[in-house]
């Protein structure tokens, strides 16, 4: 049976797994799904259609669940989804879709770690292994990939897409797409590199990142338009994962991806 504090209150219509703690002061209202081993901690609130997966923490003063922020939202059922093993920190606040958008739904993947004061606006897909730094913005409908970090401050326009293992530095303003594997940051938001020691943390070997590079180079530095160097990294680099998770980002991108500094800055995160 799930620990409920006695000064914590859950609506009858909740449904917690038996190793749930909800701890003084809490509040879960109905339709609500939590995992087995997820804490609720003091003063933290979940509004209805959440879903929260296993050994998942919500902070004192976090809101998950509240209505959208958006003047087209009419009160239509909308949900927000969490994986397994997020941590949600103090004051973060994740708002639920909307039927405008299409989806409904706002979803966190798991082992991801969203810090205080953090906003995921309504449709926001954050992915898997993902860091959203305190005081991190996103607004409706972007699109965060696996494993990518986003610097604290940072601001998101909304529709925008960060792509796999992309780091995005703090105080940032993003208003075009970040594509994946790359680093980037200074104002205006331009390219500085691949995210070398990112990616050598979670495994890749010495070709794979030597041949991300270059085919940024191709990208950002040999003087072709977007489209020609897509085409130009097809050509001249065998398939592979990254090689694939790159031409489709570009290629697909609905903002545009970020523009590069200058030359100088090829080398800044090697």
């Amino acid at each position: 049976m799930a620990k409920i504090h006695p000064l914590a209150l859950v609506h009858p219509g909740a449904q917690l797994a038996d190793s749930v703690e909800v701890g003084p002061y809490a509040y879960v209202d109905d339709h609500v799904e939590i995992g087995e081993g997820t804490k609720i901690l003091p003063h933290a609130t979940v509004f209805p259609y959440v879903r929260l997966g296993r050994d998942c923490s919500v902070f004192p003063g976090a809101v998950v669940g509240a209505i959208p922020q958006d003047l087209k939202f009419e009160g239509e059922t909308s949900y927000v989804e969490i994986g397994d093993h997020v941590n949600i920190r103090e004051c973060a606040t994740i708002n639920r879709g909307t039927k405008a958008s299409g989806k409904g739904v706002t979803k966190i993947g798991s082992n991801t770690l969203i810090m205080s004061y953090v906003h995921v606006a309504h449709d926001c897909r954050v992915g898997e292994h993902c860091i959203l730094t305190s005081y991190v913005g996103i607004a409706g409908e972007t699109d965060v990939d696996d494993w990518a970090i986003i610097g604290g401050g940072t601001k998101v326009h909304q529709f925008s897409h960060i792509g796999t293992h992309a780091m995005v530095g703090g105080c940032s303003a993003v208003n075009k797409d970040i594509p994946p594997y790359s680093i980037c940051g200074r104002i205006p938001l331009t390219y500085a590199g691949t995210n070398i020691v990112g990616l050598r943390r979670r495994g890749f070997d010495s070709d794979a990142i030597r041949n991300i590079k270059d085919m940024y180079d191709m990208l950002y530095y040999q003087g072709y338009n977007f489209s020609d160097a897509c085409m130009k990294i097809e050509a001249g680099f065998p398939p592979s994962v990254e090689r694939d998770t790159i031409l489709e980002f570009v290629r697909n991108s609905k903002r545009g991806i970020i523009r590069a500094g200058d030359e100088s800055s090829k080398g800044a995160s090697e």
